[in-house]
């Protein structure tokens, strides 16, 4: 894959999703779009609802990779602290958005209480990301957007700002799956890897039909490199009489 091509970590927070509590749905929503648009996720991570650790973790994605994606914790309850956490990240504060607090007034009314008006502070110099579903916005500071955990919301959050984004040729996804143990098949994957430095080619294993198996999958931006190699890897599957499950 080009080196030249934008990369994206995304960084879940919440005790819920650490506790196996909640199943993590943004992490999958988030790779499928950000490849659709040319933006490889080369990290993910979760981390607990604890300053310290949002810090770190956001200062250490956002020196590294073109995109920060956060989800999680900008509800109105007491551990929802993401949003004071990225402020300290950027060495600013939090203040009450001129924007977000009409938008809050407009839609509460006299049920505007100080619980959800504290998702209408965000750090200084942030831009608000709008939110379709409902009132709460995201925000961005710099590379960094801060979005909500709940998946409709994240993913309407997403879907209105992603014009924004400068990404590359889509990264496409090519596959093959067969009845086939992955020290048969190592040497000549390792092979067709050399032969295809732009194109990602991972092998997964996996168990069907009580029968041990293996997944090929290739990806890249480079679409002419990537139907090569999946040509050559395809030949080789079926060179070794290997019998195939799927492919696409």
């Amino acid at each position: 894959m080009s080196s030249k091509t934008p990369t994206a970590a995304v960084l879940i927070i919440g005790n819920e999703i650490l506790s196996g509590r909640t199943k993590d749905a943004n992490l999958p929503y988030l790779g499928e779009q950000l490849a659709g648009l040319g933006i490889r996720v080369v990290e993910a991570r979760v981390v607990s609802d604890v300053e310290e650790e949002i810090v770190n973790a956001v200062n250490a994605l956002r020196a590294k990779v073109d995109y920060v994606f956060t989800t999680g914790g900008i509800g109105p309850t007491h551990d929802d602290i993401t949003a004071a956490s990225i402020a300290v990240a950027f060495g600013t504060e939090l203040h009450l958005h001129p924007k977000a607090h009409a938008d809050f007034q407009r839609h509460y009314g006299d049920d505007l209480n100080e619980a959800r008006l504290r998702m209408a502070h965000v750090p200084k110099g942030a831009v608000l990301v709008e939110n379709p579903v409902s009132v709460a916005p995201g925000f961005r500071i710099e590379n960094v957007y801060v979005f909500a955990g709940i998946p409709r919301v994240m993913q309407s959050m997403f879907d209105s700002m992603k014009h924004e984004l400068n990404g590359g040729p889509a990264i496409r996804t090519r596959s093959i799956t067969g009845f086939m143990l992955e020290g048969e098949i190592a040497a000549a994957l390792s092979a067709i890897q050399d032969k295809w430095p732009q194109v990602d080619i991972g092998s997964y294993p996996l168990m069907k039909e009580s029968r041990f198996g293996t997944s090929l999958v290739l990806r890249s931006n480079d679409h002419t490199a990537l139907d090569s190699a999946y040509a050559d890897v395809r030949e080789m599957v079926l060179g070794k009489g290997i019998e195939v499950i799927s492919e696409d």
